[in-house]
């Protein structure tokens, strides 16, 4: 296997990479298996501050208050929790937060949970109803650099960004998993 096909599997270190390049100091998340990884990296860091949630939009709340005290944050979740933001979103849009959340998506490819379709369905339409530019991952080579570009529109210009990484980079799961 070639060095960056390699590199690739180990997507959830590369977008680590890109938060610590960009200085991000706060990670909000509800535990979900798809970023498993990423949060125990985020964990380990001293220099970041990770925060588990009860619901996803206490994440938005969250990384307003960290940006209005300096600090740049992320929101991880998945697909399903997009819905539970949708009314909080109008803050860090009317407010002009910079915002950037990274979205595991259920629900398409392969996905074995029923209900977990309808989201996933939804998940890009709800966002750009907000006025959230989406970036969709589909290959685990691209995350690296799709998060690196949403990072930058979202600190550098005051965006608010989310990239959503499609199961076909997670791998589908099952019910014996």
């Amino acid at each position: 296997m070639p060095d960056s096909a390699v590199a690739a599997l180990d997507w959830p270190a590369q977008i680590y990479d890109v938060l610590r390049a960009f200085e991000v100091r706060q990670v909000a998340h509800v535990p979900d298996a798809g970023h498993a990884r990423l949060i125990r990296l985020c964990e380990a860091d001293r220099a970041m501050r990770t925060v588990s949630l009860t619901t996803e939009e206490e994440g938005i709340a969250l990384l307003t208050g960290a940006h209005l005290g300096g600090q740049r944050g992320v929101l991880l979740m998945q697909s399903s929790g997009v819905g539970n933001t949708i009314n909080m979103l109008s803050l860090v849009k009317h407010c002009r937060v910079p915002f950037l959340t990274i979205v595991t998506m259920r629900g398409e490819w392969g996905e074995f949970n029923p209900w977990q379709v309808p989201m996933g369905q939804a998940t890009r339409a709800s966002l750009q109803a907000q006025d959230i530019v989406v970036y969709d991952v589909t290959e685990a080579a691209a995350v690296k650099d799709t998060v690196e570009a949403a990072a930058k529109l979202a600190f550098n210009s005051v965006q608010q960004v989310a990239v959503t990484i499609s199961q076909r980079v997670l791998g589908s799961k099952s019910f014996k998993d």
